[in-house]
């Protein structure tokens, strides 16, 4: 492996699509083959084509891979992904947001200890977002309330249904007290500002020694990890692609889907086998 490449990949509508987020827009008979990675209670909830799959392995062999995810740990374990041996867990996991870095599957309690620093200084406190997520998300549109990791909140809603309105007003609420609002298919994230994926890569990265820094994702925040890398990619869906988020050094794509998801991985594995060719 070159550890002088490093790779930054969310997860979700990134690299791997839950069912309803596949987008299989061709006739049955022309759909990929899928292969499922993550599985819960007996049932299989995210997949990628076989051909992403497959060149992630060579891809993982190349470069330090860093899924970069707002799941939580457990969440997270969920998921298989495919790599270069039976069994494989990448070395680096960033998780709840920047939250958790997971160096071989365990939480590094440093950089844990280093995250509450930076929120207990620079940010509300989670009682009071909760508080107000509380009371001003109606129990008619929201199916879910959850906190993560005692980081961060989010909300299951029904998405046609939120009013005109609430989200801007829930924003700039959110703003003022440092953090960040976020919507996601069904799910409105309200996370502190200092959590953030690019972080957690930006100490993967002084400890890797990693020349090159490459990322993908589809969320607002996956902005700042893009911003981050030497070079990014975003899928044409996504709440980047819906407001028309872009930046150089950064290839927005046209395909959506499970589909968009292997041309992420063909165009980073591209780069990287060029990078690598041109030190042989």
């Amino acid at each position: 492996m070159d550890t002088r490449f490093l790779v930054a990949s969310d997860l979700d509508r990134t690299l791997i699509y839950s069912n309803r987020a596949l987008a299989l827009e061709m006739p049955d008979r022309l759909a990929p083959r899928l292969l499922a990675v993550e599985v819960h209670d007996g049932r299989a909830l995210s997949f990628m084509t076989e051909e992403a799959a497959r060149m992630l392995v060579e891809l993982t062999g190349l470069a330090t891979f860093v899924p970069a995810t707002t799941r939580t740990r457990a969440q997270y374990e969920r998921v298989h992904l495919p790599g270069p041996t039976p069994g494989w867990l990448p070395e680096y996991a960033i998780c709840a947001n920047g939250g958790h870095l997971l160096v071989n599957g365990v939480p590094d309690e440093d950089w844990q200890a280093e995250v509450r620093t930076r929120l207990d200084a620079s940010c509300a406190p989670l009682a009071e977002v909760v508080e107000h997520l509380a009371l001003t998300a109606d129990p008619e549109w929201t199916h879910k309330r959850r906190v993560a990791e005692d980081l961060f909140a989010y909300l299951v809603v029904e998405r046609a249904e939120l009013p005109e309105g609430w989200l801007a007003e829930l924003t700039g609420w959110a703003e003022e007290r440092g953090w960040t609002v976020s919507l996601q298919g069904r799910k409105v994230y309200a996370v502190p500002a200092p959590l953030s994926k690019s972080a957690a890569l930006a100490e993967v990265e002084r400890r890797t020694g990693a020349a090159t820094v490459l990322s993908a994702g589809d969320s607002l925040l996956d902005s700042e990890l893009l911003l981050a890398a030497d070079h990014g990619w975003r899928p044409g869906h996504g709440e980047l692609a819906e407001t028309g988020w872009t930046a150089p050094g950064v290839t927005a794509l046209d395909r959506i889907g499970v589909s968009a998801g292997e041309e992420i991985v063909r165009q980073i594995l591209a780069r990287v086998r060029a990078g690598a060719s041109v030190r042989v």
